[in-house]
């Protein structure tokens, strides 16, 4: 190699460096950090509720017999195709993933013949004779909170008033409709 390439490699070099040490100074000119007082972070808690401090309730959902009264089984038959996948609305309907829902409202639960229900529906059938509306309207809601070990899959269904459509379209699915339920 001669003095030539030699010089060239050697100011390559050089320049690398310069440029690094430059980009180095700029970005430490324009990210320069803030250092705090004190160290650390202020954990700021909660003072105690005093007289003057206003709290507003949370509203309660309406009780099912009262969403039952305004509730349509045209709009449940709707929300009932979220349900059609795995469940027969039929009357003599066949058991899919779950049992068949025709005459659901008062029969007990974990108690149609030829399903496989989990043992925690079968617990449930043991501590309570039959789906009552309520029962229905907080299984529902959430199944797998509200009966946990179920095999349910279906995360629930968040408005009340869905809720009480779909029951009021359940309860019209049976031969001998229940009375709907008095407060």
């Amino acid at each position: 190699m001669d003095s030539f390439t030699l010089n060239k490699i050697a100011g390559a070099v050089l320049m690398v460096l310069i440029l690094v040490m430059g980009v180095g100074f700029v970005s430490d000119e324009i990210f320069r950090p803030t250092i705090p007082g004190k160290p650390g972070y202020e954990i700021v808690l909660a003072s105690a509720p005093d007289s003057t401090s206003e709290v507003s309730a949370v509203p309660d959902v309406v009780p099912i017999s009262e969403r039952l009264l305004a509730a349509s089984a045209t709009d449940g038959e709707k929300v009932a195709k979220k349900c059609v996948a795995c469940h027969t609305f039929d009357e003599g309907g066949a058991n899919k993933v779950g049992p068949a829902l025709w005459d659901i409202v008062g029969r007990l639960p974990g108690g149609h013949d030829g399903f496989g229900y989990s043992s925690a529906m079968q617990a449930y059938g043991t501590e309570n004779p039959e789906w009552t509306y309520e029962g229905l309207d907080n299984f529902l809601a959430a199944p797998k909170k509200y009966l946990s070990g179920t095999s349910m899959g279906f995360a629930g269904l968040r408005k009340p008033q869905e809720r009480a459509d779909l029951i009021a379209y359940l309860r019209e699915q049976s031969g001998a409709p229940k009375p709907l339920p008095s407060e």
